[in-house]
């Protein structure tokens, strides 16, 4: 028998680790040549690895969450090859069928290269070390009693003997069965009309980890602001209700893809907007096509997939390209070629988009536009002989957040402002 590393091959321009988000292995599973053994995330998509040989699995390079470097050891299998083929051989035939493959016992480097002169080598190993016990010894040696270290703490302070709580859910006494304890005050524990939901710890891991990441540098590095303004859609609503009447066969119309008509309309007359910001090196790239991020909710988060060329788009088209990438990414089976290189993105909670959003910009791009909740309400309209009548309108505002290290207030506001005029008077949508 002999042991190979499969080490994580490069999956993409520009990555240098992966996250591993899946095992469809564990130790000591046997796996066969191109089965399917772990899901790695990157920043652009999820890749699938396949074994590039068959064997049985003897060590891991870690847990679910864990950050694995291109080019190290993802697994360790041992394989069918008999041990007497040469190292030289085996090693070629690796090197030549499998590049993300090769032999754990790799010759052992010089001595006094990579580490001290006369230091004992270091057997390789893709093992994560095992958790510390968190608890001090004195209280690994007493756990007649379930508790944190924080109720452990609490419990002492009040002068309460744990063992004289009873939890309320299973055995480990929380802060809530303190709380009922002195409440009640029963030394012989209590009884809750309702037991308390059990907490529950989850792993910041996969799309979570890389929404987290993203946002967080987004707040951390844009100085963001935010503009709101109000729009009277009620001639939208009722061309796109015309629309829809007449649709035939294509898909009924929601209203994004008339926003995004208005959006790629206006922003040839505002190019700050739609750019995307390389902080580092400090250059602002105007991007003359519109390539508009869609905001989209997934079971497994937010992502945000583009659709290219929206300005090349009529509503027909842009309403089918939306089904299809919000229908993808929901799936998971969204494409890496539909992920990335947006220069201005839209985001709508649809109903429930609230009175006015604050939205977070999708880095690198400047801008990011939100549309919220359509509401009606009166409002004063002209009479045409100089009067006001009251009459009833659908509003709805309209958010706006923007780099300010790119884009003004003025404009930004302007830009709205601009917007505001082509979706009040929805005609011009459909004018050259």
């Amino acid at each position: 028998m002999a042991r190979f590393t499969f080490r994580l091959p490069d999956i993409g321009e520009g990555i240098s680790e992966a996250e591993i988000v899946a095992w469809h292995v564990k130790l000591g599973d046997r796996v066969e040549e191109d089965q399917s053994v772990a899901d790695m995330m990157t920043d652009k998509a999820t890749v699938e690895m396949e074994s590039p040989v068959s064997g049985t699995v003897v060590e891991l390079a870690g847990e679910v969450g864990d950050q694995v470097p291109i080019g190290s050891a993802l697994m360790v299998i041992e394989t069918d090859a008999v041990e007497e083929a040469s190292p030289a051989t085996e090693e070629a035939v690796l090197e030549a069928e499998n590049p993300g493959v090769e032999e754990v016992q790799s010759p052992s480097p010089p001595v006094g290269e990579g580490r001290g002169e006369g230091a004992a080598p270091q057997a390789e190993t893709s093992v994560a070390p095992p958790h510390p016990d968190p608890l001090p010894q004195g209280e690994r040696e007493q756990k007649k009693v379930l508790a944190s270290p924080a109720v452990r703490a609490r419990a002492r302070d009040l002068g309460i003997d744990l063992s004289s709580v009873k939890p309320a859910e299973g055995d480990r006494v929380r802060h809530s069965d303190l709380d009922a304890f002195l409440r009640y005050g029963s030394a012989q524990g209590y009884t809750p009309a309702r037991a308390p939901r059990a907490d529950e710890t989850v792993r910041v891991i996969g799309m979570r980890r890389r929404i987290a990441e993203n946002m967080a540098a987004s707040k951390r590095a844009i100085p963001h602001f935010t503009y709101v303004e109000e729009i009277d859609v009620t001639a939208l609503e009722d061309t796109r209700a015309q629309l829809n009447a007449g649709r035939g066969n294509r898909p009924k119309l929601t209203l994004l893809p008339l926003l995004i008509v208005a959006i790629c309309k206006t922003l040839p007359d505002f190019p700050m907007l739609n750019a995307r910001y390389d902080d580092e090196a400090g250059v602002v790239t105007r991007s003359g096509a519109v390539h508009m991020g869609m905001a989209t909710q997934t079971p497994a988060g937010l992502m945000v997939p583009v659709i290219r060329h929206a300005e090349g788009r009529n509503v027909w088209q842009l309403a089918t390209e939306i089904a299809r990438l919000a229908d993808a990414a929901r799936a998971g089976s969204i494409a890496g070629t539909d992920m990335g290189g947006g220069t201005i993105t839209l985001t709508s909670l649809g109903p429930l988009g609230g009175i006015a959003t604050t939205p977070v910009i999708n880095r690198p791009e400047v801008a990011i536009i939100g549309p919220n909740r359509i509401v009606e309400r009166p409002v004063f309209r002209s009479d045409g002989h100089g009067g006001e009548t009251i009459a009833r309108a659908k509003l709805m505002n309209l958010s706006i957040s923007c780099d300010h290290r790119v884009v003004d207030g003025y404009d930004a506001a302007s830009y709205v402002q601009a917007l505001k005029t082509l979706l009040e008077t929805p005609v011009m949508l459909f004018a050259d």
